[in-house]
């Protein structure tokens, strides 16, 4: 009997735990804004960046105030509102966050508490702000000391709402992790891949994965050929295959060519050859080959890399040295140019339009 009734309260606890997360389970903010008596406070959220109230809280006497709101099922960034001054802070799932604050300073002197998230945000804020005292301006950008602290403080935990925070922090209209910034991006990634393997339905995932893959295109150095003729210079480099291929006779062969720098190893390669292998796809039966130079500086990882390319990959080994690269004025890798009738016709600069650019040429 006396198992049983064990049995019998074990039964009711978990009807009451269900009972419970069908109950519409809630997050609190609470706290106190001192100098703000009487006054009305504003919580707001946000949806695909455009902020909207949830509510309005009445200060009391003493400028106490206490919000409950219906839990969202994820993790979610809210803010306070009083006057034309906002006070940002996190909340993971049913919780609690207190804020203290003072009227005149609320934006900036203030202190979270009561979830390790909101200590996190209250960290990066002042971090922030410390860096704006440092160095005052309407010309103001994150330097890369800041950056690096909040890079650490993100990597602890990528798929937290305060690295999603940090990462769309904006300071007077500038980020501090820009996405147009190849080692910001990277910082970005991290997060977006973070979110995408630990928070699949969170909603965030796919702005943060979106936000990540557009800003991933290629953009290729806008430096430009300078030489008096167009008429390409002719490279003899071996192939995979120890067979020479020169891009004279590649070129009187097709009726475009697309002469390619790259090196395998470079972040920018995966990328860049998606786009090449689309352009290849589509048009190599019409005409169009491509000449691709490798200079990477380990030759085992350019043959893995070369042998699942269909187009004709060519290696400048180190010891090649330099010649090709100032044959065609290049500092900086990648490069491209479209070849047509032994003559440069053009240099493309983006690899997102690299279909666009040589299409009219074929």
């Amino acid at each position: 009997m006396k198992r049983l009734t064990h049995y019998i309260i074990a039964a009711l606890a978990v009807t009451g735990l269900l009972t419970g997360c069908k109950s519409e389970p809630k997050w609190h903010v609470d706290g106190r804004i001192e100098g703000a008596e009487g006054q009305t406070m504003y919580v707001e959220a946000s949806e695909n960046g455009q902020w909207y109230i949830l509510d309005s809280v009445a200060l009391g006497n003493s400028g106490n105030f206490s919000f409950t709101q219906d839990a969202c099922g994820y993790p979610d960034i809210y803010r306070l509102r009083l006057d034309d001054k906002t006070l940002y802070f996190p909340i993971d799932s049913i919780e609690t966050v207190t804020v203290v604050s003072k009227a005149a300073a609320f934006d900036h002197d203030y202190t979270l508490a009561g979830t390790e998230a909101a200590e996190q945000l209250m960290n990066v804020d002042r971090k922030v702000l410390g860096a704006l005292t440092s160095k005052p301006g309407k010309d103001w950008k994150p330097d890369s000391a800041l950056k690096r602290e909040l890079s650490l403080i993100l990597l602890e935990n990528p798929a937290g709402i305060v690295s999603y925070y940090i990462i769309n922090k904006k300071i007077g209209g500038v980020p501090l992790f820009n996405p147009n910034d190849r080692n910001d991006l990277k910082v970005i990634g991290a997060v977006a891949n973070a979110f995408n393997n630990y928070r699949p339905a969170d909603p965030r995932t796919k702005y943060l994965r979106n936000l990540f893959l557009t800003n991933k295109r290629v953009t290729l150095p806008a430096d430009t050929i300078i030489a008096k003729e167009t008429t390409i210079i002719d490279v003899n480099l071996y192939d995979r295959k120890g067979v020479k291929q020169s891009l004279e006779q590649i070129a009187g062969k097709n009726r475009v060519v697309v002469l390619s720098f790259t090196a395998y190893s470079s972040d920018y390669s995966p990328a860049l050859n998606i786009e090449l292998n689309k352009l290849y796809t589509k048009h190599h039966d019409n005409g169009l080959e491509i000449y691709q130079i490798g200079f990477d500086d380990n030759e085992y990882n350019w043959r893995e890399t070369a042998s699942n390319l269909p187009w004709v990959c060519v290696y400048n080994a180190p010891t090649d040295g330099p010649q090709v690269l100032n044959s065609y004025n290049i500092g900086a890798l990648p490069a491209m140019f479209v070849i047509r009738d032994g003559e440069i016709r053009e240099r493309l600069t983006d690899a997102t339009r690299i279909e666009q650019s040589v299409a009219k040429y074929l």
